[in-house]
């Protein structure tokens, strides 16, 4: 597990010449599933804030045309240490905005330049998300307010087809075809990923930029996407995002460090046991990712009214209480009758197929919404009418994605009122290897 530090060079940053970096390994550098999101799971523990809560108080001025509201105290240099047995990013608090690049490695790139493309990589993000310019930065003023900046690293099949192909999980594959999909490449697949996040854009757009020059000799963009959740400050921190439906998004999450999130994760321990999968993680402190672009016709989900909302999806609007509740984390009751004799909740509503009764068919979501400008007609692939272009990057990772996350894919797949408004437009699948020590790079084991 990761902690939030308030300095920014907690840990020692190991200084290497980029030269050394380059050769020293012999590579020569050359010229758901919105889903789940919003659904109910087994796995579900805790109750953070209600959502709306403002996190800390903040002083108004009084009396003035232009009331100034001041946040108590600054945030820029909270940092989240690099180093340690396992990534940042996975299970750390959630950021205020994200960049996902998927990237397709160039045909030269064999094992050696690999490794020294991760060496590059790790070092720099080592810098950058503890307040440090990377090694040949020229503006390293714009590295030194992290806000909480992580920097997480995720392999695709060819990783390992080029280093050690007895390594590669048999759930590193794209996800089956469903027919409610309209994937699109430029959203989809990629050698590797690298995820960005962190509540400054200044500092994760830099940051960006910096890793994408460390990767360009050895690999191309693939795609990238870019999303946002809550600023911080404007809720508690462990307030339950909202995607663009209003929705909250992400309320059946495992509490990070419990023993549930340990077992679903990272497949350490028995979890609640409830679960009945035989979970073995691909590496010791490696897990899985996948990533869901979903397109979220807004402009047609404006024209149901509140009540027709909250029973597509099961939930409140407001409070995110299932229908038969009144808090957030109240367990969703699918024997209630209404009335007339029918479910509260009804049969193809969000929560009820993303329902289970197995605590080992869960996830740990880690969302951002996109909003890009829409073009004048709008989008037929999309479903969107030219108003809004809008929609979730959803990111979930679980200890195996067949076991795991695929069996609650399948039913949301099959009949889910809410496939109304949504459609995967991209999808892809990531092995993410253990951390490293503070003499280490990311991917280690596949190299040595």
């Amino acid at each position: 597990m990761t902690n939030t530090s308030n300095s920014a060079h907690e840990q020692p940053i190991k200084g290497v010449s980029r030269r050394g970096l380059l050769l020293g390994a012999g590579g020569l550098v050359g010229g758901g599933l919105i889903g789940a999101a919003t659904g109910y799971s087994a796995a579900s523990v805790g109750a953070p804030a209600a959502p709306g809560d403002l996190q800390q108080p903040v002083t108004v001025s009084p009396g003035v045309a232009n009331t100034q509201v001041t946040v108590s105290e600054p945030y820029g240099t909270d940092s989240i240490p690099f180093y340690g047995p396992r990534q940042a990013g996975v299970d750390t608090p959630l950021q205020a905005h994200g960049i996902f690049i998927g990237l397709n490695l160039h045909d030269d790139t064999d094992s050696d330049r690999l490794a020294s493309m991760m060496r590059l990589l790790t070092d720099d993000a080592a810098r950058l998300t503890q307040g440090r310019g990377a090694l040949a930065d020229l503006d390293e003023e714009l590295a030194a307010a992290p806000a909480r900046l992580t920097v997480t690293f995720g392999f695709g099949s060819a990783v390992f087809d080029r280093t050690k192909p007895e390594l590669k999980p048999p759930w590193l594959k794209p996800l089956p075809e469903y027919s409610i999909d309209q994937l699109d490449p430029a959203w989809s697949g990629g050698d590797m990923v690298i995820q960005i996040q962190g509540d400054d854009p200044l500092s994760v757009a830099h940051a960006r930029r910096m890793l994408l020059k460390d990767s360009r000799a050895f690999a191309s963009v693939a795609w990238v996407q870019t999303g946002f959740t809550h600023a911080r400050a404007s809720h508690p921190d462990d307030t339950t995002m909202r995607n663009l439906f209003g929705q909250v998004d992400g309320t059946g999450n495992p509490v990070s460090g419990s023993d549930q999130a340990e077992r679903v994760v990272w497949g350490v321990g028995n979890g609640d046991g409830n679960g009945t999968k035989t979970l073995q993680p691909w590496i010791e402190n490696g897990t899985s990712m996948v990533i869901r672009r979903i397109a979220m016709n807004v402009d047609e989900w404006d024209e149901l009214d509140r009540p027709m909302q909250e029973g597509v999806i099961g939930r409140k609007l407001g409070s995110g209480a299932p229908l038969t509740g009144e808090q957030e984390h109240d367990a969703p009751d699918f024997e209630a009758l209404g009335p007339a004799g029918f479910p509260v909740i009804s049969d193809i509503a969000h929560i009820r197929r993303a329902r289970t009764t197995d605590s080992d068919e869960a996830m740990f979501r880690r969302s951002f919404n996109y909003d890009e400008q829409p073009t004048s007609s709008g989008s037929a692939l999309h479903g969107q009418t030219g108003v809004s272009e809008s929609g979730l990057i959803f990111v979930a990772f679980q200890c195996d994605v067949g076991l795991q996350y695929t069996p609650i894919q399948d039913r949301l797949a099959e009949t889910d009122h809410l496939n109304l408004w949504t459609i995967p437009i991209g999808s892809a699948v990531f092995a993410i290897p253990p951390g490293c020590a503070a003499d280490g790079y990311i991917g280690e084991p596949l190299f040595v």
